[in-house]
């Protein structure tokens, strides 16, 4: 009987060190995780930051040879613009003066 009673002790002797083991297995494997977890959600971060930094980058070059390109034509349209007045200014007087006199 006592040697079905010291069996039985250490049967449960060695389930306690198994459940023991393995919770401190579970400690062990949980640490790794979350440090996995956030060297991963780090990295993700950082590739999130430096693609919306390229994009960011990309939208102010687009934004500025738009700005240069519109400029650029404002420029000429003034420019086509003074050439006429100067060209034509005596006629437009004269058209406005004849447009006024004939009432």
């Amino acid at each position: 009987m006592d040697s079905i009673i010291n069996k039985l002790t250490e049967i449960e002797d060695a389930a306690s060190a198994i459940v023991a083991h393995a919770e401190d297995q579970k400690a062990v494997l949980d640490s790794e995780y979350d440090k996995k977890r956030r060297d991963f959600d780090a990295a993700l971060e950082a590739d999130t930051q430096a693609r919306i930094q390229a994009i960011r980058e990309q939208l102010e070059k687009d934004t500025a040879r738009t700005l240069d390109t519109q400029s650029g034509e404002n420029t000429a349209s003034i420019e086509a613009l003074q050439k006429e007045y100067e060209e034509k200014h005596t006629e437009y007087a004269r058209e406005i003066l004849r447009r006024i006199t004939e009432v």
